[in-house]
């Protein structure tokens, strides 16, 4: 059914409200207040059947609650620790009385981003730009000109190695076995966690002969569990069903060699892809693309999307502009990109690419300005949760691109009215 509302309309016997006691020139109270939460829930009702179920934790409270987890970069859990010590969250997440506990779960959270989906959570950031031309960071002029780029959302996976996966493989396969009570021949769980340490032992001591003899060990271990799975369930359908994505998944690990495309570089996130952005101190990233579109004289981000298949950066240009114009409402006349996009233009948008020749001092000085996209990714990763995505899957990629730049323009927001605060005090 529809999430319940937050009323405090009748007051509490013994019990001072929030908005009496909390000062009233704080930024994030100014901001609690400047976001059109009406609007907002009226939006994101849509995603509740209207009869069925029970009713659910009121849309502000979770609203507010991921908003936040953006901005200051927790995790599910800690949220709800510093959500009971901190009264301007309560505050802002529309609660006018003290709470002395998180009134959800925070596995919670997990269940209503997927409810919400891509499409709820980009209202979401539409109500940031929103609330950024409320408070006059931008002007509705500076939606017109952008700067794209692309960077590397990475996932929450370890570095993969072959000895590594092939250890992860056989014991995700020996635990689900004993879960689905099939007996196997021999589990070899020590043997394989012996082989897995003298490998790494022998190439930390460059002793490559040992560790690749230990590694063929291991590989040998992976392969006789998969195949005793495959014995056993062969003909049980219910365990067919029950093993069979695992068992693809494993398989191709055991398969794979260093020169195939399309590797799979984790056992819990297959969709993993190995991203090569030339930089010195990492060579290799392991995640997907997201294509971050921002406005050029602020920086706010328009809209921020992963990117699957590891599409070379011009392809992502014209889906990125007109994801922004339909969040924004308004059409975007200029965009300024790097040379990873040369080749592509959009129809009724003037694209300018670095290092392009023969432009006037005014749009020289504008392309120059296409640096200033770095360092706001760099706040996104250190700031933000950009740097390493923990949500499961594709949508998983999806959802937590489009919370990374919510959590930026609350961000950049917060920033603008902590200045217009220090400007009227002087």
């Amino acid at each position: 059914m529809i999430p319940k509302k937050t009323n405090h309309d009748q007051g509490r016997l013994f019990e001072s409200r929030l908005s009496e006691m909390l000062d009233p020139h704080n930024n994030l109270r100014l901001l609690a207040d400047l976001i059109e939460w009406g609007q907002l829930e009226e939006e994101l009702k849509v995603y509740f059947d209207q009869e069925k179920g029970a009713r659910g934790k009121p849309i502000r409270l979770v609203a507010g609650v991921l908003m936040l987890q953006h901005m200051t970069d927790i995790s599910d859990e800690q949220i709800a620790v510093e959500w009971e010590q901190n009264p301007y969250w309560q505050y802002f997440c529309g609660y006018d009385y003290l709470e002395w506990k998180f009134p959800m779960h925070p596995s919670s959270l997990s269940r209503w981003r997927k409810r919400l989906g891509k499409e709820g959570l980009q209202k979401v950031l539409q109500a940031t730009l929103k609330l950024a031309l409320a408070t006059g960071l931008v002007k509705a002029s500076s939606f017109q000109s952008v700067i794209v780029d692309t960077t590397v959302m990475p996932k929450a996976v370890a570095y993969p190695t072959d000895a590594r996966l092939y250890y992860k493989g056989l014991r995700t396969l020996v635990r689900k076995a004993k879960q689905s009570n099939l007996p196997l021949r021999q589990s070899y769980t020590f043997l394989s966690k012996r082989a897995l340490r003298k490998t790494c032992q022998y190439a930390h001591a460059r002793q490559m002969k040992r560790a690749k003899r230990e590694m063929r060990r291991l590989h040998t271990y992976f392969g006789r569990v998969i195949r005793d799975i495959e014995r056993l369930i062969q003909g049980r359908k219910q365990e067919e069903q029950t093993f069979s994505s695992l068992l693809k998944i494993c398989n191709h690990v055991f398969r794979q060699q260093r020169t195939d495309k399309d590797k799979i570089y984790s056992i819990h996130e297959p969709e993993v892809e190995c991203i090569a952005k030339g930089k010195a101190h990492k060579k290799y990233e392991f995640g997907c693309k997201a294509s971050i579109v921002l406005t050029h004289k602020e920086g706010l981000a328009l809209s921020v999307s992963a990117e699957h298949g590891r599409p070379y950066d011009g392809h992502t240009l014209k889906a990125s502009l007109k994801l922004a114009e339909e969040l924004t409402g308004r059409a975007i006349k200029k965009g300024f990109v790097d040379r990873g996009y040369k080749g592509h233009q959009v129809e009724g948008i003037e694209i300018y690419i670095s290092g392009k020749r023969g432009l006037s001092e005014h749009y020289k000085k504008l392309l120059r300005r296409r640096q200033a996209i770095e360092p706001h990714i760099g706040h996104m990763k250190s700031d933000g949760r950009l740097d390493r995505n923990h949500l499961k899957g594709k949508l998983g990629d999806q959802l937590h691109a489009i919370l990374c730049g919510v959590g930026h323009n609350l961000r950049m927001v917060l920033g603008w009215l902590r200045q217009q605060t220090r400007l009227k005090t002087a």
